[in-house]
């Protein structure tokens, strides 16, 4: 069986990524083809694989401006020749599914989800992204043709992977396609539980509008209460702007000293509608309780009362609600640890290199 895993872009290193490397820990002859391939940006991730780009790579600049050329995209995937290989494992945001195989070729796509920008977040990604008043008109236009394009290159992977329930809804009612649900991986090694728990609380994540820093940040300059805030994007210095003194910036941490703010914080917060989500769980496999909202995939993670608690609106007021009634001596560290474990890397190797196996077994054609 001759492998190859395909990948949208290579240009941070976030949860697309670390399917990708467990992908790699698999299957680790595999070579990896992918539209665009920043090695700065990926800080040294990848550097050892063999890695396939497109024409796009040669675009000065493009590893940070690679959402100016959403038209090239399609061309940039399909162009990649995959003909020597039995299987083709994508993992998908946008575009990776549409990647081209042989007849022969058994392709099964790990889909984060439908194409945002093509759907359901069509509107919302012409406001949040700097776009000119001019380009912002002809995006509409372009949409089109991704949709169209987004629609037919559905149809092109022969099993569907969806990393939450949440996503599989969304493949079922754009896609019409059916998906097994495997949750992406979480390192829990690298997480341990603190007996010292500190009086702040937590926010992980990159700085981008839609996972909704400025609402917690606004709940917190009214709680006054101790915010602390790891990550970097490009809303950070927005952010800082109308941050009070009570709210710290860390900036990117290593690994070991993020899990020591996940072990001692009262709680992690997490404010967007994922996906799936990812950090919460890190906490969890802290041991911290998690405040999220009610939505998307942590609906899926987060047990009220047990592993976190709700606020069921985006707004400042919503998770002040939540923040004044939490206190942490409510919650378990040790169960919510035990809970986070079910998710652990090693338990979706397994079920990705079973479910591979099994497929490829299976083939008729």
């Amino acid at each position: 069986m001759k492998i190859a895993l395909v990948h949208d872009y290579l240009v941070q290193y976030g949860g697309a990524e670390r399917v990708l490397e467990a992908f790699t820990e698999i299957f680790p002859k595999a070579p990896i083809y992918t539209m665009v391939y920043d090695r700065k940006l990926m800080k040294g991730a990848f550097s050892d694989k063999k890695i396939h780009t497109s024409f796009l790579q040669k675009i000065p600049f493009i590893g940070s401006h690679h959402r100016l050329f959403p038209l090239l995209m399609p061309m940039a995937i399909e162009q990649f020749d995959l003909s020597e290989y039995d299987v083709v494992l994508s993992d998908s945001n946008s575009y990776a599914k549409g990647a081209i195989t042989m007849p022969h070729a058994l392709h099964i796509t790990y889909c984060h989800t439908p194409m945002r920008y093509a759907w359901d977040d069509c509107h919302k990604y012409l406001r949040e992204f700097k776009y000119s008043k001019l380009t912002k008109k002809f995006v509409p236009f372009a949409m089109n043709y991704i949709r169209l394009w987004d629609k037919i290159s559905a149809d092109r992977p022969d099993k569907y992977i969806a990393n939450s329930n949440f996503v599989a809804s969304r493949i079922k009612k754009y896609y019409s396609k059916k998906s097994l649900v495997i949750n992406p991986p979480v390192s829990t090694k690298k997480f341990f539980i603190s007996k010292n728990i500190e009086d702040y609380y937590l926010m992980v994540g990159r700085a981008l509008p839609y996972k909704r820093f400025d609402i917690v940040i606004e709940a917190f300059n009214k709680l006054k209460l101790p915010l602390k805030i790891i990550g970097k994007g490009p809303e950070m210095n927005k952010l800082k702007k109308y941050a009070g003194e009570n709210i710290e910036f860390l900036g990117h941490l290593k690994d070991k000293e993020m899990s020591q703010y996940y072990s001692k914080c009262q709680a992690f917060i997490f404010p967007p509608e994922e996906d799936f989500g990812i950090t919460p769980l890190e906490a969890m496999a802290s041991g911290s309780p998690v405040i999220a909202f009610k939505g998307g995939g942590a609906l899926e993670t987060v047990i009220e009362n047990k592993t976190g608690m709700f606020f069921t609106e985006q707004t400042p007021q919503s998770i002040m609600g939540v923040v004044k009634n939490f206190n942490s001596d409510r919650f378990n560290s040790e169960e919510i640890r035990n809970y986070a474990l079910r998710f652990d890397k090693e338990i979706f190797k397994k079920k990705i290199k079973r479910f591979v196996e099994e497929e490829y077994k299976n083939i008729k054609y």
